[in-house]
């Protein structure tokens, strides 16, 4: 089950409270103050993990309570802290406030880690009142509640390549062609219900290359306003640093214009927002094997006009899969480094 999108609930832990008490043993007739302090609430920590690939686990268990500090003890004791709790999400999740919608932390690293709700400090006993002039001080203090607050959490996957294109393409064909994923492949609209990421290796050690690829559910006109599947997975292009534009150029989809696909998707990822039509783009010409030659001549003619890179593929037969391999690679790396020039400037 992929699970996107989750609200969860979270309070730390409160302060204990301080003590009133005074010290009395025999033969001690001014034994004074002895009231200990309270123990400090536990925090809840939001740490990001790559062994977690969905918020599911947050969808059916969203309420979070960190324990409360110990209250503060006569003899000068002070309460035991309260225990910690550690939020694991996956990378790439980023943390809303759910009442102001403002922004609390983006995790895009591995092993991030932030604390997400302070514990209350614990009270002051009596004992922390006492003064030369005020010697048997009966004041002390309520430990301070912990913070509490409503999160949305959204994650957007992290990925190099987004594959994107018409419901029944062959664009999971494509990724389990090109990698170790195996996504379910039938010959129905929206087959593809969640994302699949799969790693592609090129190269020969040491010299390999690898690039995380994802393939996006199958877009359709109107996606950026909730038509289809596609407004629920737009938000995982966001990531990507290339997309793989699949156009079918067979007979098979009933579509009669290739260039009008292609048009009407690059209009959804324009409607969407967030930069996505500006992205770097690989433009595919996908079903070789069974291809329409008047289609065909009409893409090669428009990317030629709009200067788009096009290559054929066939994902049943493999033609084209080594030569798209590596032009993705060699556009991936392309914007790695401009990124890391980008951020060294």
């Amino acid at each position: 089950m992929f699970i996107d999108e989750a609200t969860i609930r979270i309070k730390a832990g409160d302060g204990g409270n301080g003590c009133l008490a005074f010290r009395r043993e025999k033969f001690v007739p001014r034994g004074g103050p002895s009231g200990g302090d309270g123990g400090r609430g536990g925090d809840i920590i939001m740490e990001s993990s790559q062994r977690h690939n969905t918020l599911v686990h947050f969808r059916f268990n969203p309420e979070y309570k960190a324990e409360r500090g110990r209250h503060g003890e006569g003899s000068n004791k002070t309460g035991r802290e309260g225990v910690d709790i550690t939020l694991k999400v996956p990378v790439g999740t980023i943390v809303y406030d759910a009442e102001s919608g403002e922004m609390v932390h983006d995790f895009s690293h591995p092993d991030d880690r932030i604390v997400i709700a302070r514990g209350g400090r614990g009270g002051r006993g009596n004992a922390q009142f006492k003064t030369s002039t005020h010697q048997a001080p009966r004041e002390h203090e309520d430990g301070r509640p912990g913070e509490e607050k409503t999160l949305r959490l959204e994650l957007k996957l992290l990925a190099d390549v987004g594959i994107v294109g018409y419901p029944n393409v062959g664009k999971s064909t494509l990724i389990s062609r090109i990698s170790a994923a195996r996504p379910k492949i039938a010959d129905y609209p929206f087959t593809t219900l969640e994302p699949n990421l799969g790693v592609v290796m090129v190269g020969d050690p040491p010299h390999e290359q690898s690039f995380v690829v994802a393939d996006i559910p199958g877009l359709i006109e109107g996606a950026h306003t909730g038509a289809g599947l596609g407004m629920q997975f737009l938000r995982h292009i966001e990531r990507t640093r290339l997309l793989v534009h699949l156009v079918d150029i067979s007979d098979s989809s009933g579509r009669p214009d290739p260039v009008k696909d292609f048009e009407v998707i690059m209009g959804e990822l324009e409607s969407f927002g967030a930069g996505l039509e500006s992205k770097p783009m690989i433009l595919v010409a996908s079903k070789a094997d069974v291809a329409n030659k008047t289609k065909v001549a009409k893409l090669k003619r428009y990317a030629k006009a709009h200067g788009l890179e096009l290559l054929s593929i066939s994902a049943v037969t493999g033609e084209g899969g080594e030569k798209l391999k590596w032009a993705m690679a060699e556009k991936v790396e392309e914007v790695r480094k401009a990124a890391l020039a980008e951020a060294s400037a």
